[in-house]
């Protein structure tokens, strides 16, 4: 594909396909299921055909995942401590659990981010999609 080509093609709206890759949705038409699985992404979207199968998203989801989550639990369990003062092993038991929830929540959430962010972008062969 040439660089006028390129140039030439229709911009994608960024938003939508973050809103719609947050709620595990076809950044395309925010119909379909992008994952078949808990993190398995689907090759195709089952309503629009979109092609996902050129995604990229490797560790980019588990590294947002522990930002977000290590960002909220660290004031938390800080706040948590000087206020109630718990018991350690009631402290840990509880904010182990809330981390690791936290965590299986967001992972998937994050992997429709990174994949909707690539489509929109047309990174990793987004661009040669006929459905675009």
């Amino acid at each position: 594909m040439t660089f006028a080509a390129m140039t030439d093609l229709e911009e994608r709206p960024m938003k939508t396909a973050l809103l719609r890759g947050l709620r595990r949705r076809c950044p395309n038409c925010g119909e379909g299921h992008m994952f078949t699985g808990y993190l398995k992404v689907t090759d195709r979207c089952p309503s629009c055909q979109e092609e996902l199968s050129h995604h990229r998203a490797d560790d980019g989801p588990a590294y947002l995942t522990i930002l977000i989550v290590g960002h909220l639990m660290a004031p938390t369990i800080l706040w948590v401590f000087e206020k109630f003062r718990p018991e350690p092993l009631v402290l840990a038991t509880i904010f182990t659990v809330g981390c690791v929830a936290l965590s299986l929540y967001l992972l998937p959430r994050m992997k429709g981010l990174i994949v909707a962010i690539q489509w929109a972008k047309r990174m990793h062969g987004f661009g040669a999609s006929a459905s675009s």
